[in-house]
């Protein structure tokens, strides 16, 4: 009977598994990770429609965060079972590439496909949610919502979105990295949840689903309805655009997310556990 992997028989399987995926075609790479983005972008607009009410409550954040977690799981739960490529789990690749098995060319160009594939599948999801009419729910509450965690995300510093994004992808490739070494499906999202609960309730910093968070919020602040209901007038929401949304949060919390999935996990776990050849 097939048996869970040890922390490090993953370590091989993990070299291999990220050589193929760096290998495979453009096509079948840009595919899978366009699907991917619609993946994490609809574990978002799920996690946002769950928790809105509770998160505006000063009293209930904490049960919100939790409820909001558990709701966006699904979006890596349907990757490392249906099928998907996401930038944030395949900084493992860096694994492949330490093993020697890719070149830096090999990675980057599979980070750069998988990056655009993910950006382009998560605000095609933004922008279908934007014109379904879900954000009118409870008299526009949701809409302000969508709002204010898009506003919220672009006004974070450039430190704080680096470390928000270093522990979001150190537990995400967590939970790809025990996914890895598990036996069947349920071992699967058993691996994916807790990470993903963790690192939602904890604020880190995710991004690509911020490829969809900030473009719904962009959206959204285009009916006038939806921008009252937020407290704040449009001079306040001036900043909430796609040029401030690659500059003030893309770039710190990608580069977090790399540094979080590649270094502290792919890294450390190969120097723990690849044993010198003879």
């Amino acid at each position: 009977m097939e048996s869970d992997l040890r922390p490090d028989q993953i370590l091989a399987k993990a070299s291999a598994t990220y050589e193929k995926k760096a290998r495979q075609n453009i096509k079948k790479t840009l595919v899978l990770s366009f699907i991917a983005g619609i993946f994490i972008a609809l574990g978002a607009v799920a996690s946002t429609l769950a928790s809105f009410n509770l998160l505006a409550d000063p009293n209930k954040i904490g049960l919100g965060k939790l409820i909001q977690g558990l709701t966006f799981t699904p979006g890596l739960i349907f990757v490392l079972i249906a099928g998907g490529e996401l930038f944030t789990g395949n900084n493992l690749m860096a694994i492949a590439f330490l093993d020697k098995k890719i070149s830096v060319g090999d990675l980057l160009k599979s980070w750069l496909i998988v990056y655009f594939g993910n950006f382009i599948g998560s605000i095609f999801v933004a922008f279908l949610i934007y014109k379904s009419g879900q954000w009118q729910i409870a008299d526009n509450d949701l809409a302000a919502r969508v709002i204010l965690i898009a506003n919220q995300k672009i006004n974070l510093s450039f430190s704080q979105g680096l470390i928000l994004g270093i522990f979001c992808n150190f537990l995400v490739c967590l939970g790809v990295w025990m996914a890895l070494g598990a036996k069947d499906y349920v071992g699967k999202v058993a691996s994916a949840i807790f990470p993903v609960v963790a690192f939602v309730v904890s604020g880190f910093e995710h991004s690509v689903a911020n490829m969809y968070y900030i473009p719904a919020g962009i959206f959204a602040k285009n009916i006038p309805a939806f921008v009252e209901k937020t407290g704040l007038s449009l001079d306040d929401l001036s900043h909430l655009n796609f040029l401030n949304m690659v500059t003030k949060n893309l770039i710190p919390v990608t580069l977090g997310n790399i540094i979080g999935g590649a270094i502290l996990v792919g890294l450390l776990y190969f120097i723990a556990f690849k044993e010198k050849e003879n």
